[in-house]
């Protein structure tokens, strides 16, 4: 009987072994996965943030070609400001054009601020943020904006922005 016991005992410690084992496995590639999505997220939002960051320095150099290029050139692009939506880059270009570069209007310093980077997965992403503009006339026009990027052949681009200003 006692051999028995013995027996049992070691295919019983070898199960729980065997049990640890896997375990232990299992929650190494579970941290792996951790560290793996950790480090995509990283990678979403230090892309996205470098896009924001040259369509800042574009801005503040007054070509709204070159902070253009941060957004989607599709018809199905679409931005949201104040009551509108438009639809589509050129819509959207010929909006910052009537608002920042025609007679009587300037593009003033743009800053961005409180940005929030949320990746959601490989290839797309939601941003949220503060902008301040500072104006030759001392006025400094500011807001909330929600931005909606996603990565493409080309980098990634905003495919959706909606700005609001303060009142």
């Amino acid at each position: 009987m006692r051999l028995y016991w013995e027996e049992s005992l070691s295919q019983r410690n070898i199960v729980l072994l065997w049990t640890g084992v896997l375990l232990i496995a299992a929650s190494a590639v579970s941290q792996s996965s951790s560290v793996g999505s950790i480090n995509d997220e990283i990678k979403v939002s230090l892309a996205v943030t470098q896009v924001l960051g040259s369509q800042m320095k574009a801005w503040n150099n007054h070509d709204l070609d070159a902070f253009m290029t941060g957004y989607w050139k599709s018809p199905d692009l679409t931005f949201f400001s104040g009551a509108n939506e438009r639809r589509g880059w050129q819509e959207t270009m010929d909006r910052y054009r009537a608002t920042y570069q025609s007679p009587g209007h300037e593009m003033g310093k743009l800053e961005f601020s409180n940005m929030r980077v949320e990746a959601l997965g490989a290839e797309a992403a939601f941003v949220r943020g503060e902008w301040h503009l500072t104006m030759s006339d001392g006025k400094t026009p500011h807001g909330l904006f929600t931005l909606v990027f996603r990565k493409f052949a080309d980098g990634w681009k905003i495919v959706h922005d909606h700005t609001s200003a303060a009142e």
